[in-house]
């Protein structure tokens, strides 16, 4: 099973240490609680919008890169290889078929 908190603890980690910055630095500039940062790295907390926002501010990386990034390793995770910048037709009919390209 897929757990989409690990991966946003994954990614906020990964996107940490590349800045090279500590987790006691990110906590204190996000406002967030340096125990709380860890579990939500930790994947054992799943945090919310807020503190993403707060997290990805104190990272100075878009919310959206960090999104993105999670998205692309659930989609490896899948098994999806391919990365399409647009929700490939078969999934849109599925889901709404008045919005299908066909």
């Amino acid at each position: 099973m897929i757990l989409v908190r690990q991966e946003i603890g994954d990614v906020l980690r990964d996107f940490r240490l590349q800045k090279g910055r500590t987790l006691r630095q990110v906590a204190s500039k996000a406002s967030v609680a340096l125990g709380y940062l860890s579990e939500v790295e930790r994947g054992q907390k799943e945090a919310s919008s807020e503190i993403l926002a707060s997290v990805a501010e104190a990272l100075d990386v878009p919310i959206s890169m960090i999104m993105r990034e999670v998205g692309d390793r659930i989609s490896v995770l899948e098994g999806i290889q391919v990365f399409p910048d647009v929700v490939p037709d078969d999934l849109v009919a599925s889901v709404e078929p008045e919005l299908s390209l066909r």
